[in-house]
């Protein structure tokens, strides 16, 4: 092993051991291991920039900039009340709506700004009702997870996934779409039988309930309509990027151009809204996964898999699934995909047809994140916010009711890939 190999996995290992343990700033690490690694001429300055991936930056950082705008319209918070009463204070059917909106927009939009827009209106809705909103925020920080998966924006190792590998937004409809839809209906019948047993309601509350005026909440009329037809609008884009040969980073760049200027009063707060931690975390980690990369470490890793599996698609794909799966439980979903894609490349430069393992890996890394309280942003984002509203959960609770499901939604996610691979 050379001198450059060490020092690349040793940076890898040590950016790795600083994000589980949250240590110290995620991004930050990522950007000293990716500083020592340009300075210890492991990689050039040219060779760390090509290695970032700039359609994955400028997707995320155009998602948030735009969601920045239209909540401050109360789109969000006018469907979430306007589910509760089509639920008629239901406890059950209001879980079951809120996870499918939670999956809707999580496709459409980051899971963790889902979240960060679907549980306060949750717990408004539970306090009203006087019930423990710790069963829903679960069920909507795995729904958004879950629902993530199944397109190009959703989740963020599906955004690298398809830079990377060159799948379109309609591919992901197509291919993680189906076998997601299953994974919800499944979830929400067990979750059914098992919150019909813990949640009682008092009449009283719900009658309040079916008085809130979900109008109420629209702050900016003007902008509420604005925000409904540019969903409409950037949804559509997505779907046809690849047809129109322009990538998902322009398209999420002009819809946050466009609401930036309709909204330009406010630019400030929206560029405070923009999670810039995240942006330079990425961009310190595809320079530290590069290294790994130009080192020759994930084509010898490469192939090392094929030669585990004898080269047969169908158990190096399952077994990409469940590593993924299982890996992304404990360490962030993020860097695990990021680390693998070089990997599946590698193996794509032998000839072999990779299709497969791309959706072995989206499914397996998105839908493991939902194991535990660490392996998901989401995930994290919905503990603290329910911790400060007194509701804590802790890792030991969140594992016991996510793990067994989330290994089910993988074994569901096998059999799929297995049918039509």
């Amino acid at each position: 092993m050379t001198i450059p190999q060490i020092i690349a996995i040793a940076v890898f290992v040590a950016v790795m051991f600083f994000v589980i343990t949250e240590k110290l700033p995620r991004a930050i690490v990522a950007l000293v291991g990716a500083a020592v690694l340009v300075i210890t001429g492991v990689v050039s300055p040219s060779e760390a920039a090509e290695s970032i991936d700039f359609n994955t930056i400028g997707v995320l950082m155009g998602m948030m900039m735009y969601v920045a705008v239209v909540k401050t319209s109360g789109l969000f918070e006018f469907i979430a009340i306007k589910a509760a009463k089509l639920a008629r204070g239901n406890p059950i059917a209001i879980m079951a709506l809120l996870v499918v909106i939670t999956a809707m927009f999580s496709a459409m939009l980051d899971n963790v700004t889902t979240i960060l827009l679907i549980l306060p209106m949750t717990l408004m809705i539970c306090r009203t009702l006087e019930i423990n909103p710790v069963p829903f925020f679960i069920c909507e920080a795995m729904a958004s997870n879950i629902g993530g998966t199944s397109t190009l924006i959703g989740d963020p190792p599906n955004i690298i996934i398809g830079s990377q590998a060159g799948l379109s937004f309609m591919d992901f409809i197509c291919t993680n779409g189906p076998v997601v839809a299953i994974i919800l209906v499944v979830l929400i019948l067990i979750w059914r039988l098992q919150l019909k047993k813990r949640i009682k309601v008092d009449e009283s509350r719900v009658a309040d309930l079916m008085q809130m005026n979900e109008k109420e909440q629209i702050a900016r009329p003007w902008l509420f309509y604005v925000s409904i037809c540019m969903i409409v609008l950037v949804s559509v884009m997505f779907g046809l990027h690849s047809m129109l040969g322009v990538s998902s980073a322009a398209i999420a760049l002009s819809a946050a151009a466009i609401m930036i200027v309709l909204d330009i009063k406010n630019i400030r707060s929206v560029l405070k809204d923009v999670e810039w931690n995240t942006l330079l975390f990425f961009l310190g980690l595809f320079v530290v996964v590069g290294g790994l990369d130009h080192t020759g470490l994930l084509s010898a890793f490469a192939g090392l898999v094929i030669d585990i599996t004898g080269g047969n698609m169908v158990v190096t794909m399952i077994v990409i699934l469940w590593i993924s799966a299982i890996a992304s439980a404990f360490v962030d979903n993020v860097p695990f995909a990021a680390t693998m894609i070089p990997v599946i490349l590698a193996m794509e430069g032998t000839g072999i047809d990779v299709t497969a393992l791309w959706w072995a890996l989206s499914l397996g890394a998105c839908l493991g994140g939902n194991a535990t309280i660490i392996g998901a942003s989401a995930n994290v984002v919905m503990s603290e916010i329910s911790n400060t509203n007194g509701h804590p959960i802790s890792f030991g609770m969140y594992f016991k009711e996510c793990f067994p499901l989330t290994m089910l939604t993988v074994a569901i996610s096998m059999v799929y890939l297995l049918i039509l691979f």
